[in-house]
């Protein structure tokens, strides 16, 4: 194992690396990386400068007070007898300044004052005594600086809140049957890990990039405060050595998975997991993947803001399927800190996208673009809908409209049962992007009546069907203390039904949606302290609610 993908670079080495990336031609990858670690030794570099040149300055400030002046010599004289006093000259009164008859106005600039927002109620007053996981306090969080500002957030992804929004005293949040059926695919997944940390024999980096995605929903990583770290924190750990392990520089100079899928939807999704990873761990090697990973899909976008296969920025296909998992990688780059110089103009890109050709009428949001952006299938509409929450624009009418097109789908695992038109693709790829929709749709502060009914009855539908569908093993699976777990998986009825991982995975990241991703109006994620700071005095000017990771 090369050892040297689990070092930090040292502060010397990365800028000998710079220089040389300087040198090097201005569209080169070199020329560009380097141009980005220029911005991020500009602090260190001016912490060590500045304290030198003023070292400096005071020490000859100090040589030149040191040296010895002579003082021009003085005559005393002697003092005069009997000489009269010298009286102090007259002060003459002040003349009178005649006042106005009106009176002045001094007019002052201040700004006005930012509206208070208050915030918003939480759905769930009390705690349920039968739930899955036992509360923890509410302060049971991680002991880190999260890159994360938690405004009108109560709660996230710790056993504490876990507990409470699993409690099953609210209709839109879940109940300790949808947590128990979590935990049964925790446990499945530890028991099914591969001995390198991936899973399964074909697509193992997608597989792994979903299993890394389902633990971190649970909060479980290396170092995490769940009462299960010691079981789950080692199975996270080893499966993002194997992601890492896995990244590869091809022959176009650029990094790839090895074992990837043929048009790169791994690439995609373990990216998604890297920096997600990142995010809630600050690991040193998950954030060099995860740029690397991140600079490729920005790279790679194509000119009119969309992907496509193999990450073609040739092309003009726009895969709104494709595009979905790249849009996601982008939102958790993001939010973790990993900001690529040209991430947020990827961003912009998408959204003017997905308005302009990836938006239909009757369809929502569909797979490719359509003629006069009306027709095709709708079991994209979910895709497009979470892309344009995700990316701040929930409210827009394109948004809006696709949540009306699913305002009567309901979940499932047989194909086509999701949706009238839905096409017969996997059921719970679509029911993952509903899910997510419907609820930061619904459960927002302000939400809409038909929002919240359409969250509410999709909710209650899954509450019951997800933990019923889950296949049972009756085997248990020891924890570190030989105490023996129950464990499930979950299979789609289709033609796609020898994919348990993925299909298990994308369930269970539905059932955590109550606390995976909180709707909530705080400041974007991502933003350094001074943003944050002036946002807090600013009125907030965005249409839509901000998703921010519960850690």
């Amino acid at each position: 194992m090369n050892d040297d993908k689990y070092t930090e670079k040292g502060f010397f080495r990365r800028l000998c690396e710079m220089f040389k990336g300087l040198r090097m031609p201005r569209d080169t990858r070199e020329y560009k990386l380097a141009r980005i670690e220029l911005q991020r030794l500009s602090a260190p570099l001016t912490a060590i400068v500045v304290p030198t040149l003023f070292v400096i300055v005071l020490c000859v400030v100090t040589a030149v007070s040191s040296r010895r002046t002579e003082l021009p010599p003085v005559d005393i004289a002697d003092p005069i007898v009997d000489e009269p006093p010298i009286e102090d000259p007259p002060v003459p009164e002040p003349e009178e300044i005649p006042l106005p008859d009106e009176p002045i106005e001094f007019t002052v600039d201040t700004p006005d004052p930012a509206p208070v927002t208050p915030l918003p109620p939480s759905p769930i007053q009390t705690r349920s005594t039968d739930i899955s996981v036992k509360p923890a306090p509410m302060d049971a969080v991680m002991n880190i600086k999260s890159p994360v500002t938690f405004k009108s957030v109560n709660g996230g992804r710790n056993p504490g809140t876990i507990g409470i929004r699993t409690s099953g005293r609210d209709s839109g949040g879940g109940d300790p049957h949808t947590e128990a059926a979590v935990m049964k695919v925790l446990w499945w997944l530890k028991a099914h890990q591969n001995t390198d940390g991936s899973w399964g024999t074909a697509n193992k980096v997608a597989n792994t990039g979903f299993a890394i995605l389902t633990y971190l929903a649970h909060g479980e990583y290396p170092g995490s405060p769940s009462p299960y770290k010691r079981d789950f924190g080692p199975t996270v750990q080893m499966a993002l050595d194997y992601l890492i392990g896995c990244i590869h520089t091809g022959a176009d100079n650029v990094p790839h998975f090895t074992g990837t899928d043929g048009n790169e939807y791994s690439f995609l999704i373990a990216t998604y997991a890297l920096c997600e990873a990142y995010g809630m761990t600050k690991n040193p090697n998950c954030k060099e993947a995860a740029e690397q990973c991140l600079y490729r899909i920005v790279e790679n976008q194509s000119s009119t803001g969309g992907w496509d296969y193999k990450l073609n920025r040739n092309s003009t296909r726009d895969d709104l399927s494709f595009a979905g998992w790249a849009i996601q990688a982008l939102k958790a780059g993001k939010m973790a800190g990993l900001h690529h110089e040209g991430l947020q103009t990827a961003i912009n890109k998408a959204v003017n996208c997905l308005r302009r050709r990836g938006y239909s009428k009757s369809g929502g949001f569909t797979y490719t673009p359509t003629a006069n952006n009306n027709g095709g299938n709708t079991g994209l509409a979910g895709v497009g809908a979470l892309a344009m929450q995700f990316l701040g624009h929930g409210t827009d009418p394109e948004a809006l409209n696709a949540l009306d097109v699913m305002r009567d789908w309901m979940p499932a695992f047989e194909a086509g049962k999701v949706a009238a038109k839905s096409p017969g693709g996997s059921p719970q790829y679509y029911c993952y992007y509903a899910t997510q929709c419907k609820y930061q749709a619904g459960m927002k502060a302000g939400a809409t009546k038909n929002d919240v009914d359409s969250w509410v009855k999709w909710n209650l539908a899954m509450r019951k069907l997800y933990p019923a569908s889950i296949i049972d093993l009756p085997e248990k699976v020891a924890d570190v203390n030989g105490k023996g777990h129950a464990q499930g998986y979950y299979q789609n009825n289709d033609a796609h039904s020898t994919r348990p991982y993925m299909d298990t995975c994308l369930a269970a990241l539905q059932l955590m949606v109550y606390y995976r991703y909180l709707p909530t109006t705080s400041t974007k994620a991502g933003e350094n302290d001074h943003q944050e700071a002036v946002a807090a005095k600013t009125p907030e000017k965005s249409k839509d609610v901000e998703v921010v990771v519960a850690l």
